[in-house]
């Protein structure tokens, strides 16, 4: 029986939710939609399933290399906190305001002439892109050594990335669904769930540095 009122139930659906909302599934639709459109659904289906590995292991690296890296420079919680907050709300404002770029124009023209996009852009940046990153950076930082709370980050991780596999996999079906409205209005509601956090991460990186007394 699963205690939701637990602090590990409570770590672990802000894990889910801030790893589902800075890759943001239905966001990739239209990026993933207009470089493999031309191609067959069982080349799409490969495509996604190898981006969505690739960048599951990226994530996993960064995670588990990400920490002994801050402790080397003495990078505090606090200030990763600080830090990554700030890069969400950005990418949260431009989210708000349908102006989300995963990737900059010279990057979107090198992937369209590449045979394989699994690796770059689709992986890289557009799934494990710096907001997810900085995010799985700041709740392995948060598990502070935790085995239990490693174990919710990476199912959590594991959970979006299916579902982004899945968004993938039937992105032709929503493109035509949803339209370039609709998502751009689960794009918008997601970036404001995203710029609350963003908020609270600085709020808590704030109060770790003591900068602000807590209470």
């Amino acid at each position: 029986m699963i205690d939701f009122g637990s602090p590990t139930a409570d770590f672990a659906l802000r894990a889910f939710i801030t790893l589902f909302v800075v890759v943001d599934p239905a966001g990739l639709v239209p990026a993933y939609v207009s470089l493999l459109g031309g191609r067959a659904l069982a080349a799409r289906s490969n495509v996604a399933g190898r981006a969505v590995v690739i960048a599951g292991v990226v994530l996993l690296a960064f995670s588990l290399l990400g920490g002994p890296l801050l402790a080397y420079l003495r990078i505090s919680l606090g200030a990763l906190q600080v830090a990554g907050g700030v890069l969400l709300f950005r990418i949260a404002m431009d989210m708000v305001f349908a102006q989300w770029r995963r990737e900059t124009a010279e990057e979107e023209a090198e992937a369209r002439a590449r045979d394989d996009i699994s690796v770059f852009p689709l992986a890289i940046p557009l799934i494990a892109g710096p907001g997810a990153l900085a995010s799985a950076l700041i709740l392995t930082s948060e598990a502070n050594g935790d085995p239990g709370r490693y174990t919710v980050i990476i199912v959590a991780a594991a959970l979006v990335l299916a579902i982004a596999y899945l968004f993938l996999r039937a992105s032709s079906r929503l493109a035509s669904l949803l339209g370039q409205t609709g998502i751009n209005v689960v794009t918008r509601v997601l970036g404001l769930l995203l710029a609350a956090l963003a908020i609270q991460y600085v709020a808590n990186g704030i109060f770790g540095l003591g900068v602000i007394p807590a209470g």
